[in-house]
C-alpha cells in the first residue's frame, strides 16, 4: 500500500504561481510512478502531468505544457507540481497518484490515490 496526502493548495489569482505537494508513505516510493490529475467539478478527472520512477521522464496535457513543471525528490518521498501562469480554468481538485505504469497520462494506470488538494485561480 502506498498512501498520498497532498497539500498547498489554495486561492491565486491568475497569473500567479503556486506549487502543490504530494507526501507518499507506505510501500518504496522510487519504485513508482506519479502523476498529477486535476477534477473541476461537473468534469471527469484529466490529467495534467506525470513523472518516471527514475524521474528522467515527464509527460504533460497540452494545456499546462510550458506552465507547469513536475519533479520529484525521492529522500522526501514527495512529489511536487510546480503551476505558473495560472488561469481561471486551472481551478480543480488536484490529485496525486502513483503506480508501476506504463500508461502515465491514463486514470487506468495508477494504483494509489491522494484525496486532493483544492486550487482555486481567480480572474
Amino acid at each position: 500500500q502506498v498512501q498520498l496526502v497532498e497539500s498547498g493548495g489554495g486561492l491565486v489569482q491568475a497569473g500567479g504561481s503556486l506549487r502543490v505537494s504530494c507526501a507518499a508513505s507506505g510501500r518504496t516510493f522510487s519504485y513508482y510512478a506519479m502523476g498529477w490529475f486535476r477534477q473541476a467539478p461537473g468534469k471527469e478527472r484529466e490529467f495534467v502531468a506525470a513523472i518516471g520512477w527514475s524521474g528522467r521522464s515527464t509527460y504533460y496535457a497540452d494545456s499546462v505544457k510550458g506552465r507547469f513543471t513536475i519533479s520529484r525528490d525521492d529522500a522526501k518521498n514527495t512529489v511536487y507540481l510546480q503551476m505558473n501562469s495560472l488561469k481561471p480554468e486551472d481551478t480543480a481538485v488536484y490529485v496525486c497518484a502513483a503506480g508501476r505504469t506504463i500508461r502515465p497520462s491514463t486514470v487506468s494506470g495508477y494504483d494509489y490515490w491522494g484525496q486532493g488538494t483544492q486550487v482555486t485561480v481567480s480572474s
